[in-house]
């Protein structure tokens, strides 16, 4: 399904992938199924790197004995302390239902109740039974059967069920350095946020640069980080520039929430940029962006 620029839209990774399923055949070989394990734990842990002493080598024995399905090696992963402790003990409650989904699932949630499903379920019968109900859905089954590896949908293999979940998907996948924890701006805090207790599409956006705010700037929930105004003109050069900020961690902030990746917006006049930008720099913020207000 291309749908523009993926460098624009900040998916270039998944543009680059395979359009063609990972499926396991019969007869296949060891470095087939050697492939397949790989890409299961690429999808399942999110491209996290894998220690040696992280593999579930059991799981993998079997699965290439033929003992167990693809989609019980996902599950073993799925359910392994190395899934549990990453996503779901060290992020918020619904940040782990909106990445399981991802993980799993290889979509974002349709809606809000969907998440909220998930979340009974936790409360009600444990974490063990909300991975056998990813699983075990109707939708993993006719999406990815037995023997195919999950893989990102809605891209170039099928549409999206609603607009809402197509924005929410591109809210979930773009702007990851590396992994879906490290190098996201969102952390282990939801990315979806009041959109999904809203049940509300995410404009899709662009890159920040030179001319927009894009999805590398997250606005703050923090009221300590609200945006603030430098001074009371644009100068003597008649401009001012609204400068956005991300991972800003000053010592002398003191925070409200235990996140800590803040933003700020700085509304700054010319002729004040550069001891603006060396404060910045100095109390540990980032530039995202900065851009003329007209």
């Amino acid at each position: 399904m291309p749908f523009g620029p993926a460098s624009l839209l900040g998916v270039e990774r998944f543009s680059e992938e395979s359009e063609a399923p990972l499926e396991l055949l019969p007869g296949d070989e060891d470095a087939k199924k050697e492939q397949i394990i790989r890409t299961v734990y690429k999808q399942v842990l999110g491209n996290a790197y894998v220690m040696e002493s992280e593999r579930q080598v059991v799981a993998e024995s079997q699965f290439k004995l033929g003992e167990i399905s693809v989609r019980e090696l996902v599950r073993r992963i799925a359910k392994s302390d190395l899934y549990r402790s990453r996503f779901f003990e060290t992020c918020a409650r619904y940040r782990y239902i909106e990445l399981t989904f991802r993980h799993l699932m290889g979509r974002a949630p349709v809606d809000f109740q969907e998440m909220r499903d998930h979340s009974e379920r936790l409360d009600a019968k444990g974490y063990d039974a909300d991975i056998d109900s990813f699983c075990d859905s109707a939708d993993y089954q006719n999406t990815f059967g037995e023997w195919i590896v999950p893989y990102q949908r809605g891209w170039k293999t099928e549409s999206c069920t609603t607009l809402q979940e197509f924005t929410w998907s591109f809210q979930l996948l773009r702007g990851n350095s590396s992994s879906s924890l490290k190098g996201d701006l969102a952390g282990i805090k939801s990315k979806l946020g009041g959109a999904a207790y809203q049940n509300r599409p995410l404009a899709v956006i662009p890159p920040s640069s030179s001319e927009t705010s894009g999805w590398s700037f997250r606005p703050s929930t923090n009221l300590q980080d609200a945006p603030t105004r430098l001074g009371v003109g644009a100068g003597e050069e008649g401009m001012t520039y609204r400068v956005e900020v991300t991972g800003y961690s000053a010592n002398n902030v003191r925070r409200i929430s235990r996140y800590v990746r803040s933003n700020r917006v700085f509304y700054v006049p010319f002729n004040k940029l550069s001891e603006q930008f060396i404060r910045i720099h100095r109390e540990g913020g980032k530039i995202a962006s900065i851009t003329p207000v007209t």
